[in-house]
């Protein structure tokens, strides 16, 4: 068995390079970048079509289904905490169904809700030089953002309420990596942030665990795709 993710850590690869280091696996990373046309060659293209990273690569036996590709990064970051993590109720792997389905919500919750704007205050607060922004954008993602985190902070308000720290049980689950690291992007519009305290508190705890901050190391690109 292999396991192979392309991308970089400052990317939406962060999802299975994250889900992958929490797990303590053994797998192979080919720091490709979106730039400069590496997501454009025929070999890329052959592991995906369309062109984008992360990719996931997971050779498996053959009774276990062989080579298996994923793409799209919530569903590589899912798929290795589903098949590569133990149910235990230790690790961010979901130990029954309710967590399971915690993950699953939340994770297209993150897409469908709170990406595009997370990114357009990371893009317009942060990452674009200071004569390209343009702050009315940023303003108005945080506007919409602050729709979609009165959701998660009431809904931390009732996970504390019920003695679980985090959105799917009481320890961190691959649910909470995978929102985190969207909501990671909106981090720079503060006043957002210290207005969603629970949220911006779980947050601050989710980004400084151990695996995620190792992730530094392989690629310090501000990039994402």
């Amino acid at each position: 068995m292999s396991l192979t993710i392309h991308g970089i850590p400052a990317s939406r690869a962060v999802r299975p390079l994250w889900a992958a280091t929490e797990l303590g696996l053994d797998f192979t990373h080919v720091p490709t970048p979106y730039q400069g046309g590496a997501t454009r060659t025929p070999e890329f293209l052959a592991i995906n079509p369309n062109g984008h990273i992360p990719v996931v690569v997971d050779v498996r036996p053959p009774e276990q289904g062989g080579e298996v590709v994923v793409w799209e990064s919530m569903a590589c970051a899912l798929y290795l905490a589903r098949h590569h993590g133990q149910p235990d109720g230790a690790s961010i792997t979901p130990a029954n169904a309710r967590e399971d389905a915690e993950a699953l919500r939340w994770s297209f919750w993150a897409v469908n809700e709170c990406e595009a704007d997370a990114l357009t205050v990371l893009m317009h607060r942060m990452v674009m030089p200071a004569e390209r922004r343009k702050p009315e954008l940023a303003t108005a993602a945080e506007k919409r953002l602050a729709v979609a985190l009165r959701v998660i902070e009431r809904h931390l308000q009732q996970q504390q309420e019920r003695g679980e720290a985090h959105l799917a049980a009481s320890r961190f689950t691959v649910a909470d990596l995978c929102v985190a690291s969207v909501l990671n992007w909106a981090r720079p519009a503060r006043s957002l942030m210290a207005a969603h305290p629970l949220t911006h508190g779980w947050l601050v705890r989710c980004l400084g665990r151990p695996a995620h901050a190792s992730l530094k190391a392989l690629d310090k690109s501000p990039n994402v795709e």
